[in-house]
């Protein structure tokens, strides 16, 4: 899968300060996409794309806490960086515990920033690449049919070829021929990568 380059999207109903971030990251070769709103971000944003979210905590209508919340809702994983004021520090308090990747007092240092949004935007590539590792894993998985997935089974819980051949009543070789198409269908060059395929798989499906 192929993702469209990272971007900074910087939410603040202040327009001298979105004119600001936008020259800051220019300054930096960062594409930025700047929106008075959260709402207007979140009509505009589309699922799958990477970067940093860089948003005001105090806006009219929709708070920068209720973007943080909305992008949890919608499952926008994207790291976010408050921009805030000096009365503001149990607010981004509360969007630390939420997730907020983590906050800047205005007026911000540029550098200072940067290294936050880089940092941030770092973080949300792996995160991505992840993610699209383990769909991929799943896809492999999911072509894998009943009869040979009963191997599959076998072969991730420690079973030897003789004892899944028992087990499923089958002959050694047809295990043997089995565990070969479940090799080839998850694309796995050992057993012990194979094995660590599904078990990835399947720790990150238990944990949500």
């Amino acid at each position: 899968m192929t993702r469209p380059d990272p971007v900074v999207f910087v939410v603040d109903d202040d327009e001298a300060v979105r004119d600001s971030l936008d020259s800051l990251l220019g300054s930096v070769n960062l594409p930025v996409k700047a929106f008075a709103s959260g709402r207007a971000f979140l009509d505009a944003y589309r699922d799958g794309e990477t970067g940093c979210l860089v948003a005001d905590i105090r806006m009219p209508g929709m708070s920068g806490l209720d973007l943080q919340s909305e992008l949890a809702r919608r499952s926008i994983d994207l790291p976010m960086i408050m921009i805030t004021g000096h009365g503001d520090i149990k607010m981004c308090a509360r969007a630390m515990k939420a997730g907020a990747f983590d906050f800047v007092e205005k007026p911000f240092n540029g550098q200072e920033l940067l290294d936050l949004i880089h940092k941030a935007v770092e973080i949300n590539l792996e995160s991505a690449g992840r993610r699209d590792e383990l769909a991929e894993i799943r896809r492999r998985l999911d072509q894998v049919k009943p009869r040979d997935r009963e191997v599959l089974d076998g072969i991730v819980s420690g079973e030897t070829n003789k004892k899944i051949a028992e087990r499923l009543e089958l002959s050694a070789k047809t295990v043997e021929f089995r565990r070969a198409k479940v090799m080839r269908t998850m694309q796995a060059k050992t057993l012990a990568d194979l094995v660590k395929m599904v078990m990835t798989l399947q720790a990150a499906e238990r944990n949500g």
